[in-house]
């Protein structure tokens, strides 16, 4: 009978112990995510700022048919789907530079709809490029989906992968 006391005591003493241990501890929480520095917000801004600028500025510069303007813009190792389905490499985008010129009419660039998500040195940007393209009733206006992928070596952007997709015209059926 001792045994089951001095044991009765022990369990006693735990027992009434636990709560001001407990008391002491802070409540439990689910923990909260640590919040993002501003510092990887504002570098993000300008990575989107500086390739969004990066497309607008090759676009404004491709009906010169300036081939440094496209060896610029795409990497050596570029993968570009047209859209038609067809995948060329940076040596046939060049090459087409020069037939492009001598048998469409001069057409213009311009882009919207910008989405651009940067990785570090990895970044894809998406967007709405609107082609104006002269023809023989006037004027056209083309609409193409275009997601780039771009790859920062030595410092400078380049695009390593490309995906032309013409968006299909909607008649208005009325």
């Amino acid at each position: 009978m001792k045994y089951m006391k001095r044991r009765g005591l022990k369990l006693f003493a735990v027992a009434a112990l636990l709560p001001m241990i407990n008391a002491g501890a802070p409540a439990q929480t689910t923990p909260k995510p640590p919040a993002q520095p501003t510092m990887i917000v504002t570098k993000d801004a300008a990575v989107i700022e500086q390739l969004t600028q990066l497309v607008r500025d090759f676009l404004a510069n491709v009906p010169k048919g300036d081939k440094k303007v496209f060896d610029n813009f795409f990497a050596d190792d570029v993968i570009y789907t047209r859209s038609a389905g067809v995948t060329v490499d940076k040596e046939e985008i060049l090459n087409n530079i020069d037939v492009r010129a001598a048998t469409e009419p001069q057409a213009t660039f311009d882009a919207d709809g910008f989405v651009v998500h940067p990785y570090g040195d990895t970044a894809v940007v998406n967007f709405r490029l609107i082609m104006h393209s002269p023809n023989q009733s006037g004027a056209a206006t083309i609409y193409f989906r275009n997601t780039g992928t771009f790859l920062k070596r030595n410092g400078k952007w380049q695009v390593v992968a490309w995906q032309a997709t013409r968006v299909p015209l909607v008649e208005d059926k009325q």
